[in-house]
């Protein structure tokens, strides 16, 4: 049988030989050299033998015979009579054919393949580019496939950034109508108290002039809102540097600090007294300054200071974020990883700290975060600040806000250094730190701007003793 594996069958060589070890290695060949796996190219060309033979493929009649061979072996694998049944003795090409499929043994279907292909390269030189201008139009397909992929892509983006968009600006909306009824509501009741006062004083002035006595009362109610108002944001701005103050104190003594809840009258003063003339008396203007709270009296002169150093100070009211969550997470990364400045690598027991001044052009910050494998605590806080630049910064730190802050007051305390002044910009908070599932969904939100200041996004690992966070995320604002 040996002898007979070296035989010649009409004229054709039996090309029954051990091939399973070159398979693999014949597969990434074809891969290499001619830009198509095996299977692709062995189709290629099929369908170039059949459309060549005979006009630009000229071969001898063994040469067809092993082709054709090649492609029963490849097709159906070892030799079959059902496929090729018997021939009469005068069909000398249907035997021929037989003999010389036969005669390929049990050649695996993967290198009848493969010899195929080589014999026609080798057969036919016009085979190779044929093959090459095959593979050019498969690149250019597989070019404008990606190419619809990244528009498609890119349209779905824009797609869920608008509905973000239009979610937050209907939020934004109904804060303001919020704000709008709550100030309504304000200037009723202040317009209810002195609806009397106001119509006699304008009644004395203008007796036979009903326009300009409605034109007066309401120059008269619009002065007593500012007022009352400004009144309000001064007794809440002289609360929290009462806080401030006793925080510090506790501090400087070593007790704990414990917090002091705000009185009604804290929370909303009384509307002042107004005067015929629309300006209030001496001696309410005194008892306003000399205010006293449950925790001490406060005198003007810490406002002045601390306006005089270019801080900001906050407003009557800080409306609540609008927070969401949505499921497209690996999409999210996606399209987040391409620019570095996007991704942090927060290690264990670090907090990274993403900075976000208001812009002069926005009117609502956005933001968008995810982590891989594990979740990040999460928090926001508003900075009533004067950023000189627009610019976002992050900043990690190894330890957490509170160790900073015991090893400030220590510093503090240190009778040879001296008392070191604090001199932070206040700051509220927005969104207390909490652990977020960031690894299993993108999380989402947005908050209206309360004026100006910096955002502070803070994102906490210090739980984590070992592990360390890559966190990817997204701030912008809109108009």
């Amino acid at each position: 049988m040996a002898d007979a594996e070296q035989s010649l069958v009409n004229g054709v060589t039996n090309l029954s030989v051990k091939e399973s070890e070159q398979s693999k290695r014949d597969g990434d060949e074809f891969k290499r050299d001619w830009g198509f796996s095996l299977q692709e190219l062995y189709k290629l060309a099929v369908r170039f033998f059949k459309e060549k033979d005979g006009k630009a493929l000229k071969l001898t009649y063994k040469d067809k015979l092993r082709l054709v061979a090649y492609t029963k072996q490849a097709t159906y694998g070892k030799y079959r009579n059902d496929v090729s049944p018997e021939v009469g003795f005068l069909d000398v090409v249907g035997n021929d054919r037989r003999q010389a499929w036969q005669a390929l043994g049990d050649m695996s279907q993967t290198t009848a393949m493969s010899e195929f292909v080589k014999q026609l390269d080798s057969l036919c030189p016009l085979f190779r580019p044929f093959t090459e201008a095959h593979s050019a139009e498969k690149q250019e397909q597989e070019r404008k496939r990606q190419e619809e992929e990244d528009r498609l892509r890119r349209e779905a983006e824009e797609k869920e950034r608008r509905k973000l968009e239009e979610e937050a600006q209907r939020q934004l909306e109904l804060q303001k109508q919020k704000q709008l009824e709550q100030e309504m509501q304000i200037r009723a009741a202040l317009n209810q108290q002195t609806a009397g006062q106001f119509a006699q004083y304008a009644q004395q002035q203008y007796p036979s002039s009903k326009q300009q006595q409605e034109e007066l009362i309401r120059q008269l109610q619009e002065q007593h809102y500012q007022q009352y108002m400004q009144q309000v944001y001064q007794q809440q701005l002289l609360h929290q540097q009462q806080q401030y103050q006793q925080m510090q104190q506790q501090q400087a003594s070593n007790i704990a600090p414990t917090p002091t809840q705000q009185t009604p009258a804290q929370q909303m003063a009384p509307p002042p007294t107004q005067q015929p003339d629309g300006q209030q008396t001496q001696a309410t203007l005194q008892q306003q300054a000399n205010t006293v709270i449950p925790n001490g009296p406060i005198d003007g002169t810490s406002e002045k200071k601390q306006e005089g150093e270019g801080q900001i100070p906050p407003p009557a009211l800080l409306m609540p974020a609008s927070v969401w969550t949505r499921k497209d997470i690996q999409s999210f990364k996606d399209s987040v990883k391409h620019c570095q400045e996007n991704v942090i690598k927060i290690g264990s027991l670090a907090t990274a700290t993403v900075r976000v001044p208001t812009h002069e052009d926005g009117t609502c910050l956005f933001w968008e975060f995810a982590t891989d494998y594990y979740d990040i605590g999460f928090g926001v806080y508003f900075e009533w600040t004067v950023s000189p630049s627009t610019t976002v910064s992050v900043t990690v730190s190894e330890s957490s806000d509170e160790e900073e802050f015991d090893e400030e007051q220590d510093t503090k305390n240190d009778v040879e250094q001296g008392a070191k002044k604090d001199d932070r910009p206040p700051t509220d908070e927005i969104i207390p730190v909490y652990r977020r599932d960031s690894h299993e969904e993108v999380y989402c939100g947005s908050h209206a701007y309360p004026g100006q200041g910096v955002y502070l996004l803070k994102f906490d690992n210090s739980y984590s003793l070992w592990r360390s966070k890559t966190l990817y995320y997204r701030v912008y604002y809109s108009r």
